[in-house]
């Protein structure tokens, strides 16, 4: 039995583990941060909960840390007094990144964990079963409720060799996005198995299993062994300590040679868009930042530090570090990598998300950003025509030395030694634990100005007679929908307000036209409808401006959920020449909706302005049609 097919079957409370069947998942742990947790918590409010049900719940502030005005500062306050009231661990801002700090502090083999972040499935690296989902399956969880999710299959990678000098975890993980694409593990749970593992440390497997998110698959698993026991050990936590091997038992098999690997980077604007360093270099750089979840260890910074130990980064480069956690802040410094950096000319930040969520670091138009971070969609920087590469360390440093994409296996340098510490500096002041029950009964939520109650969505009607509004092509992102960066995330409480920038990547004027539609409207997609992130705005304001039906090619995972859970209805082209035949401003036509829904996983739509019929599919289950209708997993709990 594989890894994976082991924590399934550890946590199973309903359904049969065979692939496309829907399942109920019990959760042991949940993680939120706040740029998808306040939401979270309104949400926790809404279901009355009176207390956490969970083993462990978190919730961290790293994306939004900087406080230009008031709104970011409200929020933290608000977060901190809902953890209070429900029982939640608070990770204060300057913590960390979520996902390497719950692997330091929290993270324990052969346990769930359910996060409202699509790179909760970093957590893998520890023998986790760690699934990005939306906030409301997370606030249902933190309820006590199961997790839902169709069985994806099981995708074993068997790694072999070693990996060989200059090459590192995040070229492991570029390799599989070169090979796959950004759809290549869509329904599947990557299992990496095999001898090459044993040059892996858990850190390197989180840069791995992180990265996942981008391959599009449910979540990525390791198994619980030495290396996870020696982390655990680091972390003064070896008694959490259980091991959890593989047997076999994969759907679908594969083999990376790890000592064939050399340095790889993914071009602007995908992450799957990927190639050798070697055929990109000589191209002009001039920013490079260093951090976010996608390469967190302690080696990731130390590696770059030991490379510009000495040097100073050439002079058209901004060289941008972005600790991931204050115990790698701590560690980094003991070791005097800090203090390397610093002399290199490296701008040091603070611990936290920074860059990679676009709050700060923002590149100029037209100029290369080389970054270490996992994501490099449209607009996601900050900056709206931006041109963002993705690559390991490595290549980091070597061009913020050179000022040009240089691999860095020609920088005529030895790779460098990196004597790291056995032992990690461990440091909880900055989690705040859970208040006692009779303590937490007394808290009132703190809530400033620009946190809005949620939206009150009616049911689907029967009939739907609108326009397409919009008519978008294949990998639309949720970046893309509600988008990133310091405009507009600062208002991710404030529904009304953040939905005036509902699109803004795509069309500025949709948050208008959406307004004055009286009849509601229609989106039409192509494949992927939705990769990225899980935040759930990225359906809530659409539904807010009158959204009523997506029709797409494909959709990818967390945001189909999140339509269903918002009153969306998630369609599907039977015949993918259909999208082809639907321009924007057509009226689209679906009759009999409850009777549709309720008969099969077909439907058909009538295009009234050309006069043709779509047949459509969806894959909703009952449960999943009982919220649509009701228009949206909220109202439908009200109801009953």
């Amino acid at each position: 039995m594989s890894v994976a097919r082991a924590l399934i079957r550890n946590h199973l409370t309903s359904g049969e583990p065979r692939a496309g069947e829907e399942i109920a998942l019990r959760v042991d742990q949940t993680l939120t941060q706040d740029a998808t947790g306040t939401l979270v918590m309104q949400e926790l409010e809404s279901l009355g909960l009176d207390r956490a049900r969970t083993e462990v719940s978190v919730q961290y502030v790293d994306h939004n840390l900087l406080q230009a005005d008031e709104k970011n500062a409200e929020d933290h306050a608000f977060l901190r007094s809902a953890c209070r009231r429900y029982g939640l661990w608070f990770s204060k801002p300057g913590n960390g990144v979520s996902h390497p700090t719950h692997m330091q502090r929290f993270g324990k083999p052969g346990r769930t964990l359910a996060g409202s972040d699509s790179h909760t499935c970093a957590a893998g690296s520890l023998g986790m079963l760690a699934i990005g989902v939306g906030g409301l399956e997370v606030a249902q969880a933190i309820a006590g409720e199961p997790l839902y999710l169709r069985m994806p299959e099981i995708w074993g990678v068997r790694l072999t060799g070693a990996l060989p000098d200059w090459v590192s975890a995040k070229d492991v993980v570029l390799e599989m996005l070169r090979r796959h694409g950004v759809k290549g593990g869509l329904n599947r749970i990557i299992e990496y198995h095999g001898p090459g593992l044993a040059g892996l440390t858990a850190m390197d497997r989180h840069v791995i299993a992180n990265m996942g998110a981008e391959l599009g698959a449910t979540t990525t698993v390791f198994p619980a062994d030495d290396a996870v026991r020696e982390f655990l050990r680091a972390e003064d936590r070896e008694d959490e300590f259980s091991e959890l091997l593989p047997d076999g038992g994969y759907d679908i098999e594969e083999e990376i040679d790890l000592s064939t690997l050399e340095p790889l980077i993914a071009k602007p604007s995908s992450p799957g868009n990927v190639v050798p360093v070697r055929e990109v270099a000589g191209t002009d750089v001039s920013q490079v930042v260093i951090g976010s979840s996608a390469n967190p260890g302690l080696r990731d910074f130390a590696i770059a530090a030991a490379m510009t130990r000495g040097r100073q980064t050439a002079d058209s480069v901004s060289f941008d570090v972005n600790p991931s956690s204050r115990e790698i802040f701590a560690d980094l410094t003991k070791m005097g990598a800090t203090f390397d950096l610093i002399s290199s000319g490296a701008r040091i930040h603070q611990a936290g998300c920074m860059g990679c969520i676009g709050m700060g670091q923002a590149p100029a138009v037209g100029h290369n950003s080389l970054r270490t971070f996992p994501r490099n969609f449209p607009g996601r920087s900050g900056t709206r025509e931006d041109s963002v590469w993705l690559c390991s360390p490595e290549t980091a440093a070597a061009a913020a030395l050179t000022g040009v994409i240089t691999d860095p296996r020609e920088l005529g340098m030895a790779y460098p030694e990196l004597p790291l510490p056995e032992h990690s500096s461990v440091n909880t002041d900055m989690l705040v634990p859970p208040l006692p029950p009779d303590q937490a009964t007394h808290e009132e939520l703190v809530k400033g100005p620009n946190i809005s109650s949620l939206p009150d969505f009616p049911e689907l009607p029967d009939e739907i007679e609108a326009p397409v509004l919009l008519k978008v092509g294949d990998n639309i992102s949720t970046d893309e929908i509600s988008p990133a960066g310091a405009r507009a995330l600062p208002f991710r409480s404030n529904v009304p307000k953040l939905a005036e920038f509902t699109f803004g990547q795509v069309d500025e004027d949709y948050p208008r036209r959406a307004r004055e539609e009286e009849r509601g409207h229609f989106v039409v997609g192509g494949d992927n409808y939705g990769q990225g992130s899980s935040r759930e705005h990225a359906a809530i304001t659409p539904r807010y401006l009158g959204l009523r039906a997506v029709l797409a090619k494909s959709f990818a995972r967390i945001h189909w959920q999140n339509l269903a859970n918002f009153g969306i209805l998630a369609l599907e082209f039977t015949d993918a020449a259909d999208y082809d035949r639907i321009d924007a401003d057509d009226v689209l036509r679906l009759r009999d909706l409850r009777e549709q829904l309720s008969g099969g996983a077909e439907l058909t739509v009538h295009n009234v302005t050309k006069d043709e019929d779509y047949r459509l599919c969806h894959r909703l289950s009952r449960r999943q049609r009982d919220a649509v209708l009701a228009g949206g997993r909220i109202p439908l709990l009200a109801r009953r």
